[in-house]
């Protein structure tokens, strides 16, 4: 009985994601700066501490509608349960092109670089990873279409915003976007534990992608088959593998070092 429980709750967990909703007050905060269009601010009744304040007063000054609502409303639609008396309803989240990402690299003047998602299931993963991406330079996150998840409301929250200065793609064909990608010249590493490099061994200079493998079973067979080099990250604990996001963000820093 415990385990069927526990299904039930993530199943529910799950139907609460959406994409038109940004919760919490940092993440809110981000996209009042961005410009994206904000249908509405949804604020708890009597809330009216700290950076509350500075959300309304934003909101007042783009003439966002903003509405004081019963904080259990704002319980019912949290994906993430601390939305911290804050939500905005905004327009979904604007996938990019791959050509889009190539192009805001060359319009800075700077060798491509880019972070191939294989398969990335928790959005804290993924919202940790597009944090982590924003602040060392990467130019575009590329997702598959299936099997992966997308910008929901957890994953703009654990960004703390940086989703929204992100171009993040989707793709049908991860495989066939890394081809492509080999012919514009970018050379595409793997993380990998099996990986003959250490990351402090690679020059990543010039045009780079990242593979980021699943959290489970790490990159898929014909993916890790495309990738020039398999790279592994040093480690000397006992446990043998590291969270996705944490793996990432190892890899971005070796690669931002390269750049600097």
């Amino acid at each position: 009985m415990a385990n069927t429980k526990g299904k039930d709750k993530n199943i529910a967990y799950e139907n609460k994601e959406r994409d038109d909703i940004i919760e919490g007050r940092n993440a809110v905060i981000e996209v009042l700066k961005s410009g994206k269009t904000v249908e509405q601010i949804l604020i708890a009744k009597g809330d009216k501490e700290g950076s509350i304040n500075k959300i309304v007063a934003l909101a007042k000054e783009k003439k966002i509608v903003i509405k004081e609502v019963d904080k259990k409303k704002l319980d019912s639609m949290s994906a993430s349960h601390s939305h911290q008396g804050v939500i905005a309803i905004v327009t979904p989240y604007k996938y990019y092109e791959v050509e889009e990402i190539l192009n805001y690299a060359k319009s800075k003047e700077e060798s491509p670089f880019i972070i191939i998602l294989d398969e990335i299931e928790d959005p804290h993963n993924l919202g940790s990873i597009i944090r982590t991406a924003e602040l060392c330079g990467v130019h575009g996150i590329i997702i598959p279409k299936r099997r992966n998840v997308g910008v929901t409301s957890t994953v703009y929250k654990t960004s703390v915003g940086a989703a929204e200065y992100m171009r993040i793609a989707k793709v049908t064909n991860i495989n066939s976007t890394i081809d492509e990608l080999k012919k514009q010249g970018i050379w595409i590493y793997g993380a990998d534990i099996a990986g003959k490099s250490y990351s402090y061994q690679i020059d990543f200079k010039g045009g780079v992608a990242l593979v980021i493998g699943n959290e489970g079973k790490g990159m898929s067979k014909l993916t890790k088959e495309r990738c020039d080099v398999l790279v592994r990250i040093p480690m000397i604990g006992k446990i043998n593998s590291l969270n996705a996001s944490v793996a990432g963000g190892i890899l971005m820093y070796e690669v931002l070092k390269s750049r600097l």
